[in-house]
């Protein structure tokens, strides 16, 4: 995600620590509940405690040290990723330089609108090609429609046999580009992601695409009143594309995890409500934040329509929005620092189960971000390696 007007860090020291002194339990540091203070100079220090891009032991308690004698105005934070980025797709592919000017250091890709004339199979190789730039990537089997594509033929086969596939989606519901699939259907592949996703030890959830249909929860309701799945089976995104979706995601949020969108804003002002008022407004209507996250849509077409359904208007997301709107959720909404990291870090690992992270600690992946006290990007870590250094990019894609 990449913040406007980037320059050097400030070199002005601040002694005092965001959210308290940090506590190092069990040999982890959960940055999710504390934002460190961090010297310049350390950051050599730190990544001599790196090796093959995973945080090795003693590094965090290392750095805590030094943390007390030079407390200054470089934040860190753990690595942030983007849960749901259309990598491939109608709109042009997702550069990896994107990516670290937005801060990002992994991405979840999918298909999106389009599952008629690209293929998951071009997602899967996209993802691989991500990891091999120097990032991480995962993919979503399937896209809007149903039945939904897929690499093996089977939903359950993809999570089971293939790494990269976490879940099934962006399957589209409430809206006038779903395929409207029965509430049988809805329960059949949510099923079916749920046994390959415990074969294959992955979060095995249906990413939902939610449109501009009134009710639009009715599906999901409707297919947990009917089986057993558990509403935290599923994953609805665009929670805050207009008032009467956002509002009935106050009441589901509180059962089921829902996911807001940040680069449609400001093209939509009229229609949708900013992401950062959103997450305010969610926790003060009793949505666990823990059930919260934020996405960029990165690379997704952002299409406005008339009255009569005709397009009128093709946006495309940025991976840029998400470090933006984590900017204004601390400084304009005052989230503390803490709780506003969660949405774009520690909730989507744990949601979709990725390995190595969400989390600074000891064999986690060394995947890092650095604001100054502007919550600008001063530097970024994606894999123990630096592709950001005083805001400038130093890692780009093969073709850039």
């Amino acid at each position: 995600m990449a913040a406007a007007g980037l320059r050097e860090c400030s070199r002005a020291v601040i002694p005092y620590v965001v959210g308290g002194r940090p506590q190092v339990a069990a040999g982890q540091l959960h940055l999710a509940a504390v934002a460190v203070k961090l010297v310049s100079a350390w950051v050599r220090a730190f990544t001599d405690k790196i090796r093959y891009g995973v945080i090795v032991a003693n590094a965090l308690e290392s750095a805590l040290k030094k943390l007390e004698a030079s407390p200054t105005d470089n934040t860190l934070l753990k690595q942030i990723k983007d849960l749901e980025s259309q990598s491939l797709g109608i709109t042009p592919e997702l550069q990896i330089s994107r990516m670290f000017e937005g801060g990002v250091t992994t991405v979840v890709g999918c298909l999106g609108t389009d599952g008629f004339t690209r293929t998951v199979e071009s997602v899967l190789m996209k993802a691989k090609s991500i990891r091999h730039q120097g990032a991480s990537a995962w993919i979503w089997t399937g896209a809007y429609q149903v039945p939904a594509p897929t690499i093996t033929g089977e939903i359950g086969k993809d999570l089971a046999l293939i790494e990269e596939v976490v879940g099934v989606g962006e399957l589209a519901i409430s809206d006038h580009r779903s395929s409207c699939p029965s509430t049988d259907e809805l329960i059949r592949i949510a099923a079916h992601a749920r046994v390959g996703g415990m074969l294959g030890k992955k979060a095995g959830i249906v990413n939902v695409h939610m449109g501009d249909a009134r009710d639009p929860f009715r599906p999901i309701y409707e297919a947990v009143e009917k089986s057993m799945l558990k509403y935290k089976q599923f994953l609805p995104t665009h929670c805050n594309r207009n008032d009467y979706i956002f509002e009935d995601s106050k009441n589901y949020g509180k059962q089921g995890y829902i996911d807001i969108t940040t680069s449609s804003w400001p093209y939509f002002t009229d229609e949708e409500v900013k992401p950062s008022r959103a997450l305010k407004m969610l926790i003060e209507s009793g949505v666990p934040v823990s059930n919260i996250t934020f996405s960029s849509d990165s690379c997704g077409s952002l299409p406005g329509f008339d009255e009569q359904g005709n397009l009128v208007r093709l946006e495309m997301g940025q991976p840029s929005s998400n470090l933006r709107e984590l900017r204004d959720t601390v400084l304009q909404e005052r989230i503390p620092i803490e709780t506003a990291l969660k949405v774009l870090t520690s909730n989507a690992a744990s949601i979709l189960k990725l390995p190595g992270k969400g989390f600074i600690s000891n064999d986690m992946d060394a995947d890092i971000l650095f604001l100054n006290s502007g919550m600008e990007m001063v530097h970024l870590l994606a894999m123990g390696k630096w592709v950001v250094r005083d805001g400038i990019v130093l890692t780009r894609g093969t073709y850039e």
